[in-house]
């Protein structure tokens, strides 16, 4: 077979999407199938959490990020200061 073969055998995506039917997936069907006889209820956009925990206030995170960035400071100022130079 010739290489002008090929290109002529190659799937053309625009005579694809020209298509007067498209079937729907395996899934659509599936579904459509299951909500004939059974649709589904109305959902919320966000379900309400189970447990709800307890939040910290904005200060004492800040307040433990302050706290790190200081250990931190003071651990490479401890590291430098021990340097042999």
């Amino acid at each position: 077979m010739s290489e002008r073969d090929d290109q002529e055998r190659e799937f053309d995506l625009r005579w694809a999407e020209s298509a007067a039917h498209k079937e729907p997936s395996a899934r659509a069907r599936m579904l459509a199938a299951r909500w004939k006889d059974n649709p589904p209820g109305p959902v919320p956009f966000r379900a309400d959490p189970e447990h709800l925990t307890r939040r910290r206030s904005s200060w004492v995170s800040t307040a433990v990020v302050l706290g790190c960035v200081a250990a931190v400071i003071v651990l490479l100022g401890y590291i430098n200061f021990r340097a042999p130079y």
